[in-house]
């Protein structure tokens, strides 16, 4: 969307070697150019290696962008987090001129764990890294590109789908849809809830087009969140966008973006007001949600990129 850029990727698909190997893989595969000026780089990638392997693209102005960041996010057991993920992007914090984050959560979660992160090394640590960063960082929120329009274990479908079936069990009518891509590791709870469901459902997993995926966020009167992750939430704002009540958790981002009346504590407070919805639907269906998407949109914040990517370092 911002003309003059060569643009490099890999399939959005096993991310853990992504963020292992790009750097080798762009090094061969960016060809050298004297016309570069900016490295705009996902910070999946481990940019220390890369610009390492390729001196010609240190010498530009490197910008790194965080979707999310390994430092807080969520693992079934601590010692189960590859420390090699969260340590080679503060390294790329390092070597880039500006570190650019989605939302303030998904900034402030990260600089404030560095610290402690690094206290997982045995002995002689490094200090003073989140200073060092901090300089460095904005906040500039993912573009979404109006009305373009994923499930995992850190979205916690278990509270999701056992706060449908205590619906069920006070025999509220309702219908679901639940959307999203199907991975090789699904929970089982999918298969179990699609089961025990199958009367409320309407609409399962990946839709053929993007057509399809906007009818049902268009014929829908509410749109949830139980995630345990979400560092920006592009799925909640397309919903919202397609005119559905969003009900979120009061924690990560989401007191960034939606007003305390979409917002719930508890997995008791979720289902209350799910259970006042399903007896009043209208309430739902006339309320006008007080968040403006427009302001997510890639029209109002094409010309902040577009300053992020001119060649001067601020």
């Amino acid at each position: 969307n911002i003309d003059g850029c060569s643009v490099f990727t890999l399939p959005a698909k096993k991310w853990h070697w992504r963020a292992r190997t790009s750097a080798l893989y762009f090094s061969q595969n960016v060809p050298a150019s004297t016309s570069y000026r900016v490295l705009f780089s996902s910070s999946v990638l481990n940019l220390c290696e890369l610009v390492a392997l390729r001196p010609d693209l240190a010498r530009l102005k490197k910008v790194l962008y965080f979707h999310e960041n390994q430092l807080v996010y969520p693992v079934r057991k601590d010692q189960d987090r590859d420390f090699q993920y969260g340590y080679n992007q503060i390294l790329s914090c390092l070597v880039s001129d500006v570190v650019v984050f989605n939302s303030l959560f998904n900034m402030d979660s990260f600089l404030s764990s560095i610290s402690s992160f690094i206290k997982k090394i045995p002995d002689h640590r490094p200090s003073g890294l989140d200073q060092l960063i901090h300089p460095k960082c904005v906040v500039l929120n993912y573009p979404v590109q109006f009305p373009d329009v994923s499930r995992e274990h850190d979205k916690n479908p278990e509270l999701f789908f056992s706060t449908l079936l205590k619906l069920k069990d006070k025999h509220l009518h309702f219908h679901l849809s639940v959307l999203g891509e199907t991975f090789t590791d699904v929970p089982e709870i999918f298969s179990e809830a699609r089961r025990l469901l199958d009367s409320h459902i309407l609409n399962w997993g990946f839709q053929s087009s993007k057509d399809d995926y906007l009818r049902v966020l268009c014929e829908a009167d509410v749109v949830v969140s139980t995630a345990d992750h979400e560092f920006f939430g592009v799925a909640m704002l397309e919903a919202v966008h397609c005119g559905c009540f969003p009900l979120c958790p009061k924690a990560l981002v989401y007191p960034e973006i939606f007003p305390a009346e979409y917002l719930y504590s508890t997995p008791e407070q979720l289902c209350k007001r799910l259970q006042g919805l399903c007896r009043r639907p209208d309430v739902a269906r006339r309320h006008v949600v007080k968040v403006d998407t427009s302001s997510f949109s890639w029209t109002r914040l094409k010309d902040r990129f577009k300053t992020l990517l001119a060649d001067s370092c601020p």
